[in-house]
């Protein structure tokens, strides 16, 4: 195929797809965002049962984290199907 037949092939290429109008796309970010926050709040819950030396600072951390990505989940509305 020489270059002319290949940028013929593909004329939707310059036509904005926005992911976030997809269920599907909308569902996987926020299953997987989820999965994150409980992750994260576990890594919590063990590191209050030790006595580490830097164990406030990375609560601290992830508690920041676990604020930013459910802040994501509320502003795109994805909070409904992840209770937050």
């Amino acid at each position: 195929m020489d270059k002319q037949t290949q940028s013929q092939a593909r004329p939707d290429q310059s036509r904005p797809v926005k992911l976030d109008h997809h269920d599907s796309v909308r569902s996987h970010v926020c299953q997987q965002i989820s999965t994150e926050v409980e992750r994260l709040e576990r890594r919590i819950e063990t590191l209050r049962l030790t006595k580490a030396p830097h164990a406030a600072i990375m609560i601290s951390t992830y508690e920041r984290m676990i604020n930013r990505k459910k802040g994501f989940l509320r502003k795109w509305n994805m909070q409904g199907s992840a209770n937050y």
